[in-house]
């Protein structure tokens, strides 16, 4: 767990793929980026209540516990409205795996360039396209803090070969859109630990 003065931002792992979940707390309100398998029981079991759930992209394993949070009464944010082409559940079954996304609703769709006000915080919303082509990312420059979905990892970036990816895009994108976000940056992605934007630049081999 990790704490800022005005906001807190608590990590739950869960799905057979360790998908990170955010909770973001501030004295206004909380809310939650994406919604990994377990989530909803997680919050249930810390009695915590948000607001708002916003996925960085829809990948199965983003978005497993969406449709039970909406039906508790929490709008959902994106960039595009639920598909089985963007869960991969339509190319899943092609490859004989019997995944399937409980469906849920857009609430309202994020503009990137546009900002996002979620719980009295002001937020920046970069499209980043290459690992899905839904892929967002949200920053928060005062808090210096960016939550990178499956775009950038601690070491890596994420897989491209997936329906919608383009490695060559990934990485313009995350040179462009990223990677001029000041150093101390502090990057949550959608797997594995941590990072800042300037260890990336430093020692991130995709990126070197």
């Amino acid at each position: 767990m990790d704490q800022d003065p005005c906001m807190k931002i608590s990590c739950y792992t869960g799905g057979m793929v360790e998908t990170n979940s955010y909770l973001i707390e501030s004295s206004a309100g909380s809310w939650l980026i994406d919604a990994a398998e377990g989530v909803a029981d997680w919050l249930a079991e810390a009695d915590r209540k948000i607001d708002a759930l916003i996925l960085t992209h829809q990948h199965y394993d983003h978005v497993m516990d969406a449709s039970i949070l909406q039906q508790a009464g929490v709008k959902i944010f994106a960039h595009q409205a639920y598909s089985q082409e963007l869960t991969l559940e339509k190319a899943a079954r092609a490859w004989g795996m019997p995944l399937r996304v409980s469906p849920y609703v857009i609430d309202a769709f994020l503009v990137p360039g546009e900002p996002l006000d979620m719980a009295g915080e002001c937020y920046e919303v970069f499209h980043v396209p290459g690992h899905s082509v839904d892929s967002l990312t949200i920053y928060h420059k005062s808090q210096c803090v960016l939550f990178s979905g499956d775009t950038l990892f601690a070491g890596s970036v994420g897989r491209s070969d997936l329906p919608g990816g383009n490695s060559m895009q990934l990485i313009d994108e995350i040179t462009e859109k990223l990677l001029g976000l000041p150093a101390d940056v502090k990057v949550y992605p959608g797997h594995g630990p941590s990072t800042t934007i300037g260890r990336e630049m430093a020692h991130n081999p995709f990126l070197n």
